[in-house]
């Protein structure tokens, strides 16, 4: 059968999962305007202790006018609106456990139109949140920036603008997924063997630019001026049961809880999961991560579950028994182990080891609501576990 082409997903070669579209470009009028002139204030208004008033002043925009947008717009809403969201529940000293109708309405709304969930994700931190600064050229650490920010720091822009080349870098690799099923599909050693060839090549890149993470993202800055914000509110024991949306009818006051916004929400890692055929174990991670699912945006879900169902080329590679072929596997997985090595590296030095926890904040669970550093170690090595001996 094949995938469908990168298109169908909402993926590009030049972009990954990047949106496709030049996002700072995408107009917003009539009451989303007030919204979003808002957030974008949020980094002079946090440190004020007022943000909760403001947020509180906003109109409510009602889920028919949201229905109005297109789907570029919607996106658009929704980083702004999820800023809003995280700044009112996180933006002081106590948690909020209550989001109120000016946000609540119209995110929960954004969030159904989506097919995502109403608070800030991923999709919103990184994938739709930056612009070229020059638009004739490509996306590179020299040529993006930050749209949206809490507190418009540059420890909080190198964070999100590093994922934002990674997810870019991606594209390339992405786009020969299509043609590495086939050639397994077909039985196609030698091909197969270049094509995985070219994508250790390019995550060699990719790993190259998360290294780069410590240049201007300092661990002390990040724990306290940036991770604070991007806390979701289920299994954080700061909000207990999770957040009341008031006015959303079908919650009917009930306090709702849903994941923080972490990198495991990217698609990048489990899309070479599904391509290479590396599983994990059934542990609490591996419940969460797969929970975490449906806060990617449906297109992206729909590639991952694609590729899974698809692709044979573990099994292809083990029976073809050509030493090249096997090596040019292991070197993908291998360099997926790396990228997650790296991960628990940055783990424990912008985490783990900052000493001074604040409500919400802490040094043992993730944004997500896991305890992140025993089952990130556990699934790094499980995926080295995944390499082929060689004939």
């Amino acid at each position: 059968m094949g995938l469908a082409t990168l298109a169908a997903y909402g993926v590009t070669a030049e972009r990954g999962f990047l949106c496709p579209y030049d996002a700072p470009s995408v107009g917003l009028d009539g009451d989303l305007v007030e919204a979003r002139d808002l957030a974008l204030r949020l980094p002079e208004i946090l440190p004020t202790g007022a943000v909760r008033t403001v947020i509180e002043a906003l109109s409510v925009v009602p889920p028919d006018r949201i229905a109005e947008l297109d789907d570029v717009q919607a996106r658009m809403a929704m980083v702004h609106y999820s800023f809003l969201a995280q700044a009112y529940i996180w933006g002081a000293e106590a948690p909020a456990a209550h989001l109120p109708a000016a946000v609540a309405v119209p995110i929960v709304a954004l969030a159904d139109r989506l097919g995502q969930q109403p608070l800030l994700q991923y999709s919103g931190y990184v994938l739709d949140n930056w612009g070229l600064l020059d638009p004739a050229k490509g996306v590179s650490l020299d040529n993006i920036y930050m749209i949206q920010k809490f507190a418009a720091g540059t420890d909080e822009a190198w964070f999100v603008l590093v994922h934002v080349a990674i997810e870019a870098r991606a594209g390339a690799a992405l786009a020969l997924f299509g043609p590495l099923i086939e050639a397994a599909a077909q039985g196609d050693a030698a091909e197969a063997e270049r094509l995985l060839g070219r994508i250790v090549a390019i995550w060699a890149e990719i790993n190259a630019l998360f290294d780069r993470m410590p240049e201007q993202c300092d661990p002390y800055i990040y724990f306290r001026r940036v991770r604070p914000y991007i806390h979701g509110w289920k299994d954080n024991p700061a909000l207990g049961a999770g957040v009341v949306y008031e006015g959303v009818a079908r919650f009917a006051g009930a306090p709702q809880a849903f994941r923080g916004q972490t990198g495991s929400q990217s698609s990048v890692v489990p899309s070479m999961d599904a391509l290479l055929g590396v599983g994990h174990a059934a542990d609490p991670l591996r419940t969460f991560l797969d929970e975490l699912h449906i806060y990617r945006p449906p297109g992206h879900r729909r590639f991952i579950d694609d590729v899974r169902s698809q692709s044979h080329v573990r099994a292809f590679v083990a029976r073809a028994g050509r030493r090249g072929l096997t090596q040019a596997y292991n070197a993908a997985v291998q360099a997926v182990a790396d990228f997650r090595s790296r991960h628990l590296e940055y783990a424990a030095s912008y985490i783990n080891r900052q000493g001074r926890k604040s409500a919400g904040n802490d040094t043992e669970i993730g944004t997500g609501g896991t305890p992140f550093m025993k089952y990130l170690k556990k699934h790094r090595d499980e995926t080295k576990a995944n390499l082929l001996s060689l004939a």
